[in-house]
C-alpha cells in the first residue's frame, strides 16, 4: 500500500453541554483529523483525541500536530510498505506521543480497509455485528435529569465520575435516583495511599469497578489496594502501551483493563492488549476520549473482539455533539450501537461540514 498525501486537520465541534471533570470543564472539543490518500485517491481517517491542556496525558493538540508533521508522516513517507502493520513497527524507535501515532495508523488502517474492501471489523478479527453502549456522567448539577434522560435512550452501563470526598455523596445520589442501575466510577487518579481506608469503604456499594484510584506509575499502590478489596479495579491512564497492561495484569494491580486506542499509540497495540488479556482471562472494555464519528468507528470496530465482554464508552453521535462530522450518524438502539460493514471504518465523513469545523490545515505528499 501506498500514501500520496497525508492532511492534518485542527477542528473544533461545540458541546451540546460541558464535559466536567476534576481536572478540567470543556464546552468545545478541538481534535485532530488525519487523512490518508493513496494515488486512487481513495482517503482513509483517523483522529488524534489529545486535549488543549496537558490533564490526562502529557500529549496536547499543539504537540501532536507538531510530532505528526515533523516526525511522523516524513517517517511513514520513508517506509517502503506503507500498511499499519508497517508503520506501528517503523514508529516504535519514536518515544511517546501515543496519540499522535494512532490518529495516523488510524488513517492507514482505514485506508487499507477500503483499498481491499474489507471492514475494519473484519480486518482486526471480530466477531460482533452490534456492541453495548455506555454513558459517561460528568461532574453535574443536574445528574437526576442526565440519569434519566440517558436511561430513555437504553444505555447499559454508567461510568460515574467523581471528586475526591465527595465520592459517597455521589454514589449516594444516583443510586436514590436509579438503585438499580449497573455503575462504576472514575476517579482519574486523584487518590494516594493515604486514603486506602476511604477507597475500601466503596466495597459496600456493590460497584461494577473502580477505574484508576491512584497516579498512573503507581503499580504497587493498585496492587496492594485490589489485594483488599471485593470491587475490581480498572486501569486507564496507566496502560499507555502493551508492556504496562503486562505489567497490570502480572502485578495483579487491576483486574480489568480500559483500552484506549488513542491511549497506547493505535489499534495494533489496542488488538495485542485485548489478545494478552484474553489468553489471562482478564476482562477488557474500550475507553472513550469525547470524540467525534471517525474515532467512534476504530472504538466500535475493536469492541467487536471477544474479550471486550464489558461495554465500554461508546455512545451515539448526538451524546456529546449537535452534528457530527460522520454521516450517517452513529446512533444507539435499545442500549446498543450495530458496527458498521462497509469497507474501512464504514461510514463516510461529511467533507462540507469537516470543511466548516475545520481552523487549522496542514498538508504533506510523497516526493
Amino acid at each position: 500500500m501506498k500514501v500520496e498525501a497525508v492532511r492534518i486537520r485542527t477542528i473544533e465541534l461545540p458541546l451540546k453541554k460541558p464535559f466536567i471533570t476534576h481536572q478540567a470543564s470543556i464546552d468545545r472539543r478541538k481534535l485532530l483529523i488525519v487523512e490518508a490518500e493513496d494515488p486512487e485517491g481513495r482517503i482513509g481517517y483517523g483522529e488524534v483525541t489529545a486535549f488543549e491542556s496537558p490533564f490526562y496525558t502529557s500529549e496536547t493538540i499543539v504537540t501532536a500536530f507538531h510530532v505528526l508533521k515533523e516526525f511522523l508522516i516524513p517517517l511513514l513517507f520513508g517506509l517502503e510498505e506503507q500498511t499499519p502493520a508497517a508503520f506501528a513497527e517503523g514508529v516504535r524507535p519514536i518515544q511517546g506521543h501515543p496519540m499522535a501515532k494512532a490518529g495516523l495508523e488510524g488513517a492507514l488502517w482505514d485506508l487499507y480497509g477500503k483499498k481491499e474492501n474489507k471492514s475494519l471489523k473484519k480486518l482486526l478479527g471480530g466477531i460482533r455485528e452490534s456492541v453495548k453502549a455506555g454513558a459517561v456522567l460528568s461532574l453535574t448539577d443536574n445528574l437526576r435529569e442526565e440519569v434519566e434522560a440517558l436511561k430513555l435512550e437504553g444505555y447499559e452501563r454508567y461510568k460515574l465520575k467523581v471528586r475526591k470526598g465527595c465520592e459517597k455523596e455521589t454514589i449516594e445520589a444516583l443510586r436514590k435516583i436509579a438503585p438499580d442501575l449497573p455503575v462504576m466510577i472514575d476517579a482519574n487518579g486523584q487518590y494516594g495511599p493515604d486514603d486506602f481506608h476511604r477507597l475500601q469503604e466503596m466495597d459496600e456499594y456493590g460497584l461494577m469497578m473502580i477505574e484508576q484510584p491512584f497516579q498512573p506509575a503507581d503499580f504497587f499502590y493498585h496492587k496492594e489496594l485490589q489485594a483488599t478489596m471485593r470491587t475490581p479495579l480498572c486501569l486507564d491512564e496507566s496502560i499507555m502501551s502493551f508492556h504496562d497492561a503486562v505489567q497490570s495484569v502480572e502485578l495483579e494491580s487491576c483486574r480489568i483493563v480500559n483500552v484506549k486506542i488513542s491511549r497506547v499509540g493505535g489499534l495494533t497495540e489496542a488488538k495485542a492488549i485485548h489478545d494478552f488479556c484474553e489468553r489471562r482471562e482478564v476482562p477488557v472494555w474500550c475507553g472513550g476520549m469525547v470524540e467525534s464519528g471517525v474515532s467512534k468507528a476504530h472504538n466500535l470496530a475493536l469492541a467487536t473482539l471477544p474479550n471486550f465482554t464489558i461495554p465500554g464508552d461508546l455512545s451515539s453521535s448526538t451524546r456529546y455533539f449537535e452534528r457530527d462530522i460522520v454521516q450517517p450518524p452513529i446512533i444507539m438502539d435499545r442500549g446498543e450501537i450495530r458496527v458498521p460493514e462497509g469497507p474501512g471504518i464504514g461510514i463516510d465523513v461529511d467533507r462540507e461540514y469537516l470543511e466548516f469545523v475545520t481552523n487549522h490545515s496542514y498538508e504533506a505528499k510523497a516526493t
